[in-house]
């Protein structure tokens, strides 16, 4: 692989790669932790919308989805802080209509000729070098936002009532993160695609999430993951010629899987190690 990043298209792929796995690491963390999971893959498909709205207004395609993704995220964390009880329905109803409104309105656009294939499952090959700069400008925000609510997001995720009873502004805190989930959705898109978003703010943080003890250490350890999945996907891709957001995400999953198999693995041997020994009659 190494001749192949004489290309620059590579370079901005590895860069773009990197730089989304910071992304994910670090907000797929916050996800996982606080199981916000559907929540994300509903701002995910909301974003569509906004894809399709771009296209039919002619407006730059960052404006257009990321207009509608931080709508759709403000609309669902109100949701899930006032009316938990019937979040799951709030969510799934912007979830279809985001879609519907970005399908039929991208068949509305005059002289339409756009790859949706690129934007439903990813082209991090096409990625242009002004999306890397978004990426890199929002991983320093991410960053610097995660160390100085740290504290403030630990108490959050593990018992948001005593978190509100110490003074944490729970709702500002929970805005300010998914709507940085929302942005980094956005960003993402060009690397795995809408439908395959939600596997690589996932898989990563559930994996790193058995091995710590520390929500900081699973940040770092999702990241380091994330940076593997995307790497070894996208080597794969190129040496198979196969489609690169797709392979990083099988790549992702097998190694979900083989996670999975070892935990099983390591608790029957556990449970074999503590069972008590037969004991003989001698009679």
């Amino acid at each position: 692989m190494i001749e192949a990043l004489e290309f620059e298209f590579m370079r901005n792929a590895l860069m773009a790669g990197l730089f989304a796995s910071l992304i994910c690491g670090m907000i797929g963390s916050f996800v996982v932790v606080n199981r916000l999971v559907f929540l994300a893959g509903g701002i995910a498909h909301s974003a569509f919308g906004g894809i399709g709205i771009a296209f039919f207004f002619g407006i730059p395609y960052l404006v257009g989805t990321l207009g509608v993704a931080l709508a759709a995220a403000i609309i669902m964390t109100g949701v899930v802080l006032t009316r938990k009880s019937r979040a799951d329905t709030f969510i799934g109803i912007l979830w279809a209509v985001g879609m519907a409104i970005g399908i039929i309105l991208m068949d509305l656009s005059p002289g339409y000729n756009v790859n949706l294939m690129s934007y439903l499952f990813g082209s991090i090959l096409a990625v242009p070098k002004s999306d890397i700069y978004w990426m890199a400008g929002l991983s320093a925000v991410i960053v610097l936002s995660t160390y100085f609510f740290y504290r403030d997001i630990l108490a959050i995720s593990y018992d948001d009532e005593f978190a509100r009873l110490r003074g944490v502004p729970v709702n500002l805190i929970y805005f300010l993160f998914i709507a940085l989930v929302a942005v980094g959705i956005v960003l993402i898109i060009r690397v795995v695609g809408l439908i395959l978003i939600i596997a690589l703010l996932t898989i990563p943080p559930y994996i790193a999430e058995k091995y710590c003890r520390s929500l900081a250490r699973m940040m770092i350890v999702a990241t380091l993951l994330s940076m593997a999945f995307n790497l070894s996907g996208l080597w794969i891709a190129y040496c198979y010629d196969l489609t690169s957001g797709a392979t990083i995400i099988l790549v992702a999953a097998g190694a979900f899987f083989i996670s999975m198999v070892a935990d099983m693995v390591l608790k029957k041997l556990k449970k074999q190690g503590k069972e008590p020994p037969v004991s003989v009659n001698p009679t």
